[in-house]
């Protein structure tokens, strides 16, 4: 078995690590992180599938459909994410404008632009847009407060912090996927498989953390 065999292995494992989180920490959930448990439990299923199809050697199956469909799922699940999490208007409308039209664009990408059966990098650059934005605008958010948290017992604070490591670093391989040659694309896979390994791990202590009373300073 190679290494990226092996990293593509351990990244499927990883993504039941934050649903086994979110089953077992099911009842201190507040609205926000019960939305991103059901995020991660759809999120198993592009990965399973794609695990499978390599393992039965379906090489004539082509799933890229899924991922397509994934990044329009990320998209709206997200935005409502961020949608309840900010609590300044301004950035409640921001998130359902920038959501909407990413998702619309998505929808654009899949009819004129990318073929619903080739890899979405278009729209994974979309979507990676559109993350980086929202988790940026969060930690100011969070950092601006006017209240006493520790942040690091937030759950939104290590999900928020997931999904920037992760899109920010991925993006620049969303972007130049279709420019990587297929000898190199090995090393592409690697490197997405590691950080989805890390982003999981976040997801995971998000959803472990208790809900936490705040002191006005």
């Amino acid at each position: 078995m190679s290494i990226a065999e092996l990293l593509t292995n351990i990244t499927v494992a990883s993504d039941f690590l934050p649903v086994a989180a979110a089953l077992y920490n099911y009842r201190r959930l507040d609205p926000i992180l019960r939305l991103m448990a059901v995020f991660c439990m759809l999120s198993v299923i592009p990965d399973v599938v794609g695990l499978v199809i390599s393992y039965l050697q379906l090489r004539h199956y082509n799933n890229l459909f899924l991922f397509h469909l994934f990044d329009m799922m990320a998209a709206i699940f997200f935005t409502l994410i961020y949608h309840r999490a900010f609590y300044k208007s301004l950035f409640k409308k921001m998130t359902l404008i920038f959501g909407i039209t990413s998702v619309a664009a998505m929808i654009f990408n899949v009819i004129f632009v990318e073929s619903i059966w080739s890899y979405p990098s278009v729209s994974n650059t979309l979507l990676s847009v559109l993350l980086i934005i929202l988790s940026l605008v969060y930690f100011y958010q969070l950092l601006s407060r006017q209240e006493f948290t520790y942040i690091e017992k937030q759950g939104m604070f290590w999900i928020n912090s997931g999904v920037l490591f992760y899109y920010a670093i991925t993006i620049f391989l969303f972007m130049l996927y279709k420019k990587i040659n297929d000898a190199d694309r090995s090393n592409y896979y690697m490197m997405q498989s590691v950080m989805n390994i890390i982003a999981n791990l976040l997801y995971s202590i998000g959803l472990l953390c208790k809900p936490q009373n705040q002191k006005t300073t």
